[in-house]
């Protein structure tokens, strides 16, 4: 090696003496630059690691929140649920409210079409004869056959029921009224068809005594049959509203006793002339008594009836005793109540307003000697109600009333007075729903004078009736 050589490798060796150090010390300051940069990103790492942890131990518990407030919620809709089914199981009370009186409104609106065949001549429009079967107001005496057809919501009816706690004690009230029997201006058929309002039961109750108008003990309204017609048995039935004031009393094992003093009114004729007149000469009230009975069975009833007739005209006339008395009941033919047969049997002495809606005189008034004559009168109603499936039933139903006159009055005398009447009808009625009816009826019934004149009516009817 030349000395050149020699000295190029000792100047190389010498200056990588002096290099190295210095890479060797900028190589550990790197590293522990990494070092440290690690460590930051291990920290960091472990911190989101914890925030990680926090945020799914949050979560957790947001879950485990949720869940047990979903629970409660169910908990509450199924507790909801059970007091509304509760509440709903319980009948509602009904009406409202006015200060201590709880009030209730009811009724129904009907309808009721007729095609009617008078066989002795024609009855005047627009009058009861019309509307609704009324015997004494067929025609007879060999006139011309007439058919008439009519229309008439004359028969819908609106009631309250009352009822007011004082002092402890329950005061009931009931106030009924409709536009069948309304007196004065009436509407015309050709327009407006309008009626008026008519009273037709007005009393209070306070414990076991009812003031005010309703139907008279004497009669049993549940003999009654379901009927297109307003009445439906006229001429067998007990028919009469008027003041009272009547004292019940419960005996037990069903039984109830009925007393009452009502309103007195005389519906007598004058001989020779059939109209009736009523007299408004009475000093004395009605008695009446009833025995009404309630079972499984079925329904009784025994009522008995004393008053007084009295003419007084211009100082001169007379008065007269007269009583009455009725059976009545009803037989259930099934558990369910739908259908049942039912009857009354009436007798009547001067007593000829309550039955068959004066039908027959209470008395024939003499003006010759200033005498009342007394009328004796029998009449009778039976009907049968049949369920054939849940919304039909059919009813059937037969009336009749017969009159005896006194022996001192001539034939002559009384040859335009009525002498018996029977009637006999069939319907079916279909509820569509609970608070809809309707009915189809076909009727006849038959009238005779004493004179042995008669007049017959034949009608086909169709109701429409929704209660509420």
């Amino acid at each position: 090696m030349t000395n050149t050589n020699r000295g190029l490798t000792g100047a190389l060796l010498a200056a990588s003496a002096l290099i190295t150090p210095q890479a060797a010390f900028a190589q550990t300051g790197r590293e522990a630059r990494l070092e440290a940069r690690l460590e930051r990103l291990e920290a960091e790492m472990q911190q989101l690691r914890a925030d990680l942890a926090a945020a799914r131990q949050e979560q957790a518990a947001s879950a485990e929140q949720a869940q047990t407030a979903i629970a409660a919620a169910n908990a509450k809709t199924e507790e909801t649920a059970a007091k509304v089914a509760a509440v709903e199981s319980q009948p509602q009370a009904d009406g409202f409210k006015s200060g201590d009186t709880t009030i209730k409104l009811g009724g129904y609106i009907k309808m009721v079409a007729s095609a009617s065949r008078f066989s002795d001549g024609e009855v005047a429009t627009n009058s009861l004869g019309r509307d609704f079967y009324l015997p004494q107001a067929l025609p007879t005496g060999g006139g011309k056959a007439q058919k008439v057809e009519d229309f008439t919501a004359k028969q819908s009816r609106f009631w309250l029921n009352l009822d007011t706690a004082v002092g402890g004690q329950s005061v009931k009230g009931y106030v009924e009224v409709d536009f069948q029997t309304s007196p004065g201006t009436q509407g015309s058929q050709r327009t407006t068809n309008g009626y008026n309002l008519a009273l037709r039961r007005a009393w209070m109750k306070v414990g076991r005594i009812t003031i005010g108008q309703d139907w008279s003990t004497f009669q049993y309204t549940g003999a009654l049959p379901e009927s297109t017609d307003f009445v439906g048995t006229t001429e067998g039935t007990v028919f009469v509203r008027q003041p009272v004031i009547r004292y019940s009393l419960p005996l037990g094992r069903g039984l109830a006793l009925h007393a009452s003093i009502e309103e007195p009114e005389s519906g007598t004729a004058t001989l020779g002339t059939p109209a009736l007149t009523e007299n408004g000469d009475d000093r004395i009230p009605d008695f009446a008594a009833r025995l009404a009975y309630a079972g499984k069975a079925g329904e009784g009833s025994l009522a008995l009836l004393a008053r007084q007739v009295r003419v007084d005209s211009a100082g001169m006339g007379d008065s007269a005793f007269g009583w009455g008395i009725s059976a009545a009941g009803k037989i259930w033919l099934n558990d369910a109540k739908s259908s049942d047969v039912r009857a009354m049997v009436t007798y009547g002495h001067n007593a000829s307003r309550y039955i068959g809606l004066n039908f027959a005189p209470d008395a024939v008034y003499v003006p010759a000697t200033s005498k009342l004559e007394s009328v004796n009168v029998i009449a009778a109603l039976a009907a049968a109600r049949i369920a054939i499936a849940p919304q039909w039933r059919i009813n059937v139903m037969g009336s009749y009333q017969h009159v005896d006159y006194a022996d001192a009055l001539s034939s002559a005398a009384l040859a335009a007075y009525n002498k018996q009447a029977w009637s006999a009808a069939a319907n079916v009625f279909y509820s569509p729903v609970r608070n809809i009816d309707l009915g189809f009826e076909y009727r006849h019934g038959e009238r005779e004078l004493v004179s042995g004149a008669d007049g017959a009516l034949d009608r086909l009817e169709f109701a429409a009736k929704y209660s509420f």
